[in-house]
């Protein structure tokens, strides 16, 4: 006992310092998840570069702005869509940022998801856009597949707050 208790006390000692729980660490997940539908709703936080932008400088209208490349505009129902990319090129494995414009305002009422790959998501992480009220649009943060689809595309989807569901895609920027 008395060789194991210096051992628990540090141990304790660096969890106490940096502010670690066990729990902090831990996930749920269920073997049932495939890559093909597993969706990130967090957009909480970046492992990357980006992670100095916060949400405050969405709203205050600043943070990506200045390295988006517009994409264009593309049809998705009976409305036109405006698109734009952040983060540079996209590349296999890294964030790309696309930041969606509806052509209506409804206050952030309506879902907007994103990934980048092909349209039945293999491979694909789909994340859940974050609205910007101060300039009326969506901010979605997308990892790109380890393995990138020839063809990789930016596939947009969009849930209207009556449920309806429309999808559409556009080439990124490359």
């Amino acid at each position: 006992m008395q060789k194991l208790l210096p051992t628990i006390v540090i141990v304790a000692g660096l969890l106490f310092t940096c502010g670690c729980k066990p729990s902090d660490k831990t996930t749920n997940s269920s073997s049932s998840d495939s890559a093909a539908t597993h969706t990130d709703t967090s957009n909480d936080s970046h492992d990357s570069a980006t992670s100095e932008t916060t949400k405050d400088d969405h709203a205050k209208g600043e943070g990506h702005a200045h390295d988006e490349v517009s994409l264009g505009k593309v049809k998705i129902g009976d409305h036109e869509v405006e698109l734009a990319q952040g983060h540079g090129k996209i590349k296999a494995g890294k964030e790309g940022h696309l930041v969606v414009k509806l052509p209506y305002n409804d206050k952030g009422e309506t879902i907007v998801r994103a990934w980048l790959g092909s349209e039945d998501r293999t491979l694909s992480v789909v994340s859940k856009g974050e609205y910007a009220p101060s300039h009326d649009d969506y901010d979605v943060h997308a990892v790109a597949p380890d393995l990138l689809p020839e063809n990789v595309m930016w596939w947009i989807e969009i849930e209207k707050p009556d449920g309806t569901k429309l999808v559409c895609s556009m080439k990124p920027s490359r």
